[in-house]
């Protein structure tokens, strides 16, 4: 079943924040991941939510999706998302 990474990042240091981007995304393709939405325009349509940087990252199945986040190829990048930016993610699976 398709799985689907949702991170709200807060960006504390946007050049910083960069390396993380330019490391991020070759990791992806290697665990067949890819992105839907990447920092867009956002809107709130209902509710309190106000995010700050959406983006949204599909992926075969959760399986596929966590071990994206915990690999070793993702390592790095992940280390300077915390170091330059907050964030929130969940894993949700499609229908």
């Amino acid at each position: 079943m398709t799985a689907y990474i949702i991170v709200d990042i807060e960006v504390t240091d946007p050049v910083g924040y960069e390396d993380y981007k330019r490391l991020a995304s070759p990791t992806l393709a290697i665990y067949g991941g890819k992105y839907i939405a990447r920092g867009g325009n956002t809107e709130v349509l209902e509710g309190e939510w106000i995010p700050n940087r959406l983006v949204i990252l599909e992926f075969e199945n959760s399986e596929r999706a966590k071990a994206w986040l915990n690999s070793p190829e993702y390592a790095e990048a992940r280390a300077l998302r915390h170091k330059y930016a907050k964030s929130n993610m969940v894993v949700v699976d499609g229908v």
